[in-house]
């Protein structure tokens, strides 16, 4: 991957549905050019697909937070399977040091919010959770 499709990547981040030829505008390449670019970046892997970030309006009043799990040995998987249920659960990683998984979590109100958080620490194979409110979004790539 060179200089040239990084830019793209990066672009494409900030918005992933700018057309062709706005991105070669952007980038000061053709529009074929970059829609070969793109489908080779799909075709070998760095791209793998492309989402959809809602508004902070969408959810407003939504209570998001960060919760870091510890877990028992041997039991990640059984843990994540059990996350990957919980729909307030958007988004888990896997992590080295004090935690084991850092899970990003929304609910509709704070009352919500204290019973996720509830249901991840009662989960088998959780040892202990520790958690923090957002308050704010700084910076989204």
């Amino acid at each position: 991957m060179d200089e040239i499709d990084q830019k793209l990547i990066a672009a494409l981040r900030e918005n992933a549905r700018l057309s062709t030829a706005e991105l070669g505008r952007r980038l000061h390449l053709s529009r074929t050019t970059v829609q070969s670019r793109i489908e080779r970046l799909e075709r070998r892997g760095p791209i793998t697909g492309y989402t959809v970030r809602l508004a902070e309006d969408h959810e407003r009043g939504a209570v998001r937070a960060v919760v870091m799990i510890t877990v028992r040995p041997k039991e990640a998987r059984a843990v994540e399977t059990a996350l990957r249920a919980l729909p307030g659960v958007r988004l888990l990683h896997s992590v080295s040091g004090v935690f084991d998984m850092i899970a990003h979590v929304v609910a509709a109100s704070t009352v919500e919010m204290d019973q996720l958080v509830d249901d991840i620490g009662a989960l088998d194979g959780v040892e202990r959770t520790t958690s923090s409110i957002i308050l704010s979004t700084r910076i989204e790539r």
